[in-house]
């Protein structure tokens, strides 16, 4: 049963893994034995992730690139294939959403500026897609002259399916990172053959550095928001970055073979709940 979810020797890269979500992503994989590249642009944070790895008997190397940019992304693709010569698995964790393109209390969404709009459309969307593009050309046309395989997992949102109050843009960018999963999943699969697959996480609510402020108060306590949201989980809390761990190890793993072009929840039972 073990070696349907064992990731020994694989190579994985995890953009965002500086991330809350994507550092607990890279550091699960490594658990699982994935030799794991932590790509983020803040270049400390990279190292740190790395090192934390290391400090627990896994391989990993910090990757200080920015998703936005492609000569970013081709150097540290360059320098993962020159210490570990492929890539199997690219974990897709970066995004989020920025304060201007939110519609608060005190705006309306005549008043959203265009360009917070396509900021957020830009880091959610189309660094998917650049990620997919430069790391996942590798999968697809393998050096060895192997058959193409391999493994993408996009991260995208319970806002993809049920838009959310004030964060529209992140709302519409999340559901754009759905359809290009499951796009991505066909086009790849059919040109370069079934072992190349594309499947996506939704998580629920988790704290992370740019949602507390909207969900927790200083004291600890839940916002009015927080509440709101917490009372729409089955589950009763906000998820564990760790909770997203096994779903990810899954996906990549020989166990997920036939699985391709899916979003899995993992959310508390929040897309399942009606509210009545």
């Amino acid at each position: 049963m073990d070696e349907l979810f064992s990731l020994e020797d694989k190579v994985a890269v995890v953009i965002g893994g500086t991330g809350v979500l994507g550092g607990a992503m890279a550091r699960g994989l490594a658990r699982a034995g994935a030799r794991v590249g932590v790509l983020g642009r803040r270049r400390n944070r990279a190292e740190e992730v790395a090192e934390e790895i290391g400090g627990t008997g896994g391989k990993a190397l910090a990757l200080p690139a920015d998703v936005l940019r492609r000569e970013q992304l081709e150097a540290a693709r360059g320098v993962v294939l020159e210490r570990w010569g492929r890539v199997d698995i690219l974990v897709n964790a970066a995004g989020g959403n920025v304060p201007a393109a939110t519609v608060d209390d005190n705006a309306t969404i005549f008043d959203l500026p265009l360009e917070a709009f396509r900021e957020v459309f830009d880091l959610n969307l189309l660094g998917t897609l650049l990620a997919s593009q430069v790391l996942g050309e590798v999968m697809a046309r393998r050096s060895d002259g192997g058959e193409a395989s391999g493994c993408i997992v996009n991260v995208s949102s319970m806002a993809a399916q049920r838009p959310l109050t004030k964060v529209g843009g992140y709302s519409a960018a999340k559901a754009a990172v759905e359809n290009l999963t499951r796009w991505l999943a066909v086009e790849l699969s059919r040109r370069y053959g079934a072992g190349l697959r594309v499947n996506a996480i939704a998580p629920g609510f988790f704290l992370g550095e740019q949602n507390r402020a909207l969900l927790v108060e200083e004291d600890g306590s839940l916002t009015p928001r927080g509440r709101t949201i917490v009372g729409h989980t089955p589950a009763g809390r906000f998820g564990e970055p760790e909770e997203l761990v096994s779903t990810l190890i899954w996906l990549c793993g020989p166990g997920a073979r036939f699985v391709n072009g899916i979003v899995v929840p993992v959310d508390g039972g929040f897309s399942a709940y009606s509210g009545v």
